[in-house]
């Protein structure tokens, strides 16, 4: 069944890939009839009246008549959508209500429809073209995958909608399709302790030594569960012989109860893996499965923090990022494996962009996708079937290069995502690349860092804080921060600039162990799901770290 259902997956997917691929010789049409249709399904909303869709008949119309707007415009009609009001935003009855995130602002409501997961399907049908297609190159097998994303609702508004993380409403509405692919029980997705659910999924997957893809929303979340993997390897391989779960885990009872009558004794398996164990010193997920295929996680903004520790775990295992996407809608389609470039989704949405000179103006002139030029930086705006119109989420992207007449596009950053001592705006792009160098040229993996600003001064210093992977130190910190110094001044031209006469000399903070597990576990509490925490590494909330022992603080001369 598995191996069918693949098989049918498989050629849905080249027919959509190959269609796309058409498409995108043509991307300025494709585009505004994309645009016009949407603006006809949708013309008798509330929002379509408001605006009178019915009379817009260009992208130029549309560019003149409708404002760019955030969120914030969009909150009052989700309020009354939430409560059961009809029609407001979508014509078709929203089935569920995405919830973001809120690592990196206030959590919002995404209306779903059948129309707009139609949509959705239809791009990753296109992704898992290409990834079918670079996987037949590299002569890689496709097969079960491993995915620990909760599926969990959060609640049901007033009028009986369910709401919850944009992953729980992907998985629970094609859930037939998942259940046949999940190396896994569907069932152990409904746990709701991380560790549990973590844990309960990598029992059944490991006795099953074929396992192919691995998927993960964040490589952070990736590298938490080899950290899972590492720390309980001993009681899961007793529990893989014996055809148990650990009792002490966190399961509710009768979820338990399911799952252990699905997992039978494995004394085989069980032997493989405590010889691997013995012989490499600590499970990993390439030992155990060394026929991997890929890895499908995020690229682009900070990830690449986070990928410089895969090879550790995963070996040289290929990286694919799947789809760039947002809880309001799909950016762009990943084209190849191990490359953080996406094809604009032009079927998705209708997208403009911002030029850098224009992001001081409260309502900028826009490009359209042919408009751009490869090297620069845009925030991007999307038109799409959620009943969102020239939304400015906040993201930054940078060009990098053609697929046709489609730009490639790489995410950077959020446009929130800035610290400025004075206003040098440094991004956590600027932070991640100055942090990559750091620990090539120190060899020094860490757990983890964040940038934050200094109290008392006035100009700020920047904090570097850092968390030091366990059983490693840093031997010459006085270097460590100068050259943190010296690579940002290179890579950020108004930081070197300001930093000359303006910006003091920054400071480095080596925090104790675990510091970063307790700012996880409070964004955590602050009701940031798991599957979507993504971790600030510039933040300006001078408070974000407080209460954390700091072991070690390293200045360097003012103004060096």
């Amino acid at each position: 069944m598995v191996n069918f259902t693949l098989d049918l997956l498989t050629s849905a997917a080249r027919l959509s890939k190959t269609n796309f691929v058409r498409k995108t010789r043509e991307t300025a049409i494709v585009q505004e009839k994309f645009l016009l249709s949407l603006l006809k399904s949708y013309q008798d909303t509330e929002l379509g009246q408001k605006y009178q869709f019915k009379q817009i008949n260009s992208v130029d119309q549309f560019r003149e008549r409708i404002p760019i707007v955030t969120y914030s415009s969009y909150e009052p009609y989700l309020k009354r959508i939430a409560n059961g009001e009809q029609n407001i935003l979508t014509p078709d009855p929203v089935v569920f209500l995405n919830l973001t995130s809120g690592s990196t602002g206030k959590q919002k409501l995404i209306p779903v429809t059948r129309q707009s997961r139609k949509i959705l399907n239809r791009v990753n049908r296109v992704s898992m073209g290409f990834i079918a297609e670079a996987a037949r190159k590299r002569n890689l097998a496709i097969g079960k995958i491993f995915l620990t994303s909760s599926v969990k609702l959060y609640g049901r508004t007033d009028a009986g909608i369910d709401y919850g993380p944009a992953s729980v409403s992907d998985i629970r509405l094609n859930s037939f399709l998942y259940k046949q692919v999940f190396a896994f029980p569907y069932e152990a997705l409904m746990l709701e302790d991380s560790l549990a659910r973590n844990y309960t999924c990598l029992l059944f997957a490991m006795r099953n030594p074929s396992l192919k893809i691995i998927a993960s929303n964040f490589p952070v979340l990736a590298l938490q569960l080899c950290q899972y993997l590492e720390s309980n390897q001993e009681q899961m391989i007793d529990d893989i012989e014996k055809g148990t779960i650990a009792s002490w885990l966190k399961l509710e009872p009768e979820l338990r109860i399911k799952l252990e009558s699905k997992l039978s004794p494995s004394p085989n398996r069980a032997a493989q893996l405590r010889q691997i164990l013995q012989d490499s010193g600590k499970l990993t997920p390439k030992s155990i499965w060394p026929n991997l295929s890929l890895i499908t996680t995020a690229l682009g903004g900070t990830s690449n923090f986070y990928l410089q520790r895969f090879p550790e775990y995963f070996g040289d295992t290929p990286i694919f990022g799947g789809i760039y996407a947002s809880a309001e809608g799909t950016f762009g389609v990943y084209h190849d494996l191990n490359n953080d470039g996406v094809i604009l989704a032009i079927e998705t949405g209708f997208f403009e962009f911002i030029p850098q000179e224009e992001w001081g103006v409260s309502q900028p002139n826009t490009l359209l996708a042919e408009e751009l030029k490869v090297g620069e930086f845009y925030r991007i705006l999307m038109s799409n079937y959620s009943g969102f119109y020239r939304y400015d989420i906040g993201d930054v992207v940078e060009v990098v290069g053609w697929y046709e007449k489609a730009p490639v596009i790489v995410f950077r950053h959020r446009l929130g995502g800035l610290l400025s001592s004075t206003t040098e705006k440094t991004t956590e792009f600027h932070a991640t690349q100055a942090m990559q160098q750091l620990q090539t040229k120190f060899n020094l993996p860490l757990e983890n860092f964040c940038i934050t600003l200094s109290e008392d001064e006035i100009p700020p210093h920047y904090l570097v804080n850092i968390e030091l992977l366990a059983g490693h130190t840093l031997d010459n910190p006085e270097k460590f921060i100068a050259e943190f110094d010296r690579i940002l001044q290179d890579i950020h031209a108004s930081y070197a600039a300001k930093r000359a006469t303006q910006v003091p000399p920054p400071r480095l903070r080596i925090m104790a162990s675990g510091s970063f597990a307790t700012v996880r576990q409070r964004l955590l509490e602050r009701g940031v799901p798991a599957s979507q925490l993504k971790f600030p590494h510039v933040n300006d909330d001078r408070q974000f770290l407080a209460g954390l022992n700091v072991e070690q603080e390293v200045k360097i001369p003012a103004f060096t």
